[in-house]
Order: C-alpha cells, then sequence, then structure tokens
C-alpha cells in the first residue's frame, strides 16, 4: 500500500477481530477488561496545528488539541497507554531552535508511556540524542538499534512491560536500517540488529518469560514496500508468532482502519500506522475475557 493523502474522521473507521483465535459476541464485554492503546507516528516537531490557508491540512492537527483528545479518552478508560512509533524530531522551526527538547517536554507532559526511535531522531547525532533525554519522562524502546558503543548506551532499552488492571502488556521497539538514511558521522557506532530476528527473541522472552497477555511492537519499519527485500510491518507481522499488535511508522501511512494480518501461529495480527504530523491518534481497544483471550477494535481519530 502506498501512502494516501487523506484524514480519517473520529467513527470513520474501526475493525473487530478476535485475537488468538477467539472473537467476542460484543465489543461491550461486560464481564471482561478493556485495554486502549493510543498511538501517534511521525509527528516531526508539528507543535501547532496546520494554518487555515494550508492546502492540505487546513486547521488541522496540534499538540493541545492531541492533549484534550487523550484526556478526554482516559477520563473514558483509566487503563490506557500511549505510543508513539518514532520520528518525533525534525520537521518545524521547533526541532532547528530547540534542537528536541520541546518535544520531548511535550511528550512528557501528556505522559507518553513510550516510543521507538526513527532514523529523523539522529539528526542532531546520538550526542544530540542523548542531550534530550532528561527532558523525556516516558520509556525510549528499540530491541535492533544496538547502542552499546555509543553515548545513549544505558537510555535505551529493548522492551518495557506493563500491568494494567491485571492485564500484563509487553511493548518491544523496532528500527529502520540507518545505512543510506542518516549519515554515519550522526549515529556512529550504533549498530543495527536484523528486526526479523529481534522481534522474534522479543516476543518469545515477553510471552514465555514475562508472561505477558498482549505484546505490542513500536515499528518504525515502515508499512509495506514493494521491493520485499526491505522489512516492512506487514512482512513483520506474517513472521511473529505473539505479537498482536505493531504501531508502525516511517512511511506517513494513512489507514483508515488497522491493516489485519495473519501471523505463524495462524492468529490475527493488527498493523496500525495514522499518516505524520499529529494529524491523527490512533486508538485500539483490547476486550479481555475470563480467560484473557482478547478481541480488538481500531480506529483512527482526526485531531
Amino acid at each position: 500500500m502506498k501512502r494516501r493523502d487523506f484524514i480519517t474522521n473520529t467513527a470513520a473507521a474501526s475493525t473487530l477481530v478476535g485475537m488468538g483465535g477467539l472473537g467476542l459476541s460484543s465489543c461491550s464485554n461486560l464481564n471482561g477488561k478493556k485495554i486502549t492503546i493510543l498511538h501517534t507516528n511521525d509527528v516531526h516537531s508539528h507543535i501547532d496545528p496546520f494554518p487555515n490557508s494550508h492546502s492540505q491540512y487546513p486547521n488541522l492537527g496540534g499538540v493541545a488539541r492531541r492533549a484534550t483528545l487523550v484526556e478526554q479518552i482516559r477520563n473514558e478508560n483509566p487503563n490506557t497507554l500511549l505510543f508513539d512509533a518514532g520520528d518525533i524530531f525534525q520537521g518545524t522551526p521547533y526541532f532547528n531552535f530547540y534542537g528536541g527538547e520541546l518535544e520531548f517536554k511535550l511528550m512528557s507532559k501528556l505522559k507518553y508511556d513510550a516510543a521507538t526511535i526513527g532514523n529523523h531522531d539522529f539528526d542532531n547525532g546520538v550526542d544530540g540524542l542523548l542531550a534530550q533525554m532528561p527532558y523525556a519522562s516516558f520509556d525510549m524502546l528499540s530491541a535492533n538499534y544496538d547502542f552499546s558503543n555509543t553515548v545513549m548506551d544505558g537510555y535505551v532499552r529493548p522492551y518495557k512491560t506493563y500491568m494494567v488492571d491485571g492485564i500484563k502488556i509487553g511493548v518491544y521497539g523496532l528500527g529502520i536500517a540507518l545505512d543510506g538514511l542518516v549519515t554515519k558521522s550522526l549515529y556512529k557506532e550504533t549498530r543495527y540488529l536484523d528486526p526479523f530476528e529481534m522481534a522474534s527473541d522479543m516476543e518469545r522472552q515477553l510471552k514465555e518469560e514475562e508472561q505477558c497477555d498482549l505484546i505490542i511492537c513500536l515499528s518504525h519499519l515502515g508499512y509495506d514496500y514493494e521491493n520485499p527485500q526491505r522489512p516492512s510491518d506487514t512482512q513483520l507481522a506474517q513472521r511473529t508468532h505473539h505479537t498482536q499488535l505493531i504501531i508502525g511508522g516511517h512511511t506517513h501511512t494513512f489507514l483508515e482502519k488497522p491493516d489485519v494480518r495473519i501471523n505463524q501461529n495462524g492468529d490475527s495480527v493488527l498493523v496500525n500506522q495514522v499518516g505524520c504530523y499529529g494529524l491523527n491518534v490512533g486508538r485500539i481497544d483490547f476486550y479481555f475475557d475470563a480467560t484473557k483471550k482478547a478481541t480488538a477494535q481500531g480506529v483512527s481519530i482526526s485531531v
């Protein structure tokens, strides 16, 4: 699927699928639990709404509106997590002037739980990224960027687990190959590891050792490509065994609703991406029954 230039409306699209082969008869799931996952990607330092005169996105977006939306959803369901799939930096003068400080401070204000690292987050180098880490109260997750020989060593973890209303959620991050996208002098000794191999390691660890009920990948690989040699979210979904949701970035793909792929176990995997520039927020509601089997419903919300 190519990048699509449209914005989805609040209730424009949704999908309901059974996870692990189980389908529930109703989304209400009165006897179960509901976990809401909110997500953004490729915000690219867009703090303000687009001006009214903008040809494509007039008066759309903006961090203040996103904050209002997130607060409303958290009031509706306190069992909510908020994630970002990378390329937080680069795109407006805010980044040129503040170097990412403002972006991280605002994400912290919005109480993001975690983010992964996109290629543009290296635009001021690993030293520039490190300089902004004190302003990030959320976790930076990347399983396939090895920072052990850089100043970022110890600031990025491969995965994080969250216990929400008795449901254990494991989240891991994946990044795109930096060679050819980022100047070597910026990412320095950061090692890129095979994303499919690392995903397999992460989901096995999260499922078997951490005993997670829900496994999510924050991916900056890109949604899909004509070249099958380029790792993508659609390929990742079909190669995994335990990952139930892939929150994507990089390709600025506006999906009307989460894409559903089938994994190696024959189970459904949701793949979602909500475009770019903070125009949309993705919302995925997971409904767990008494045995912790889940169904999911997704929507893209315009802000």
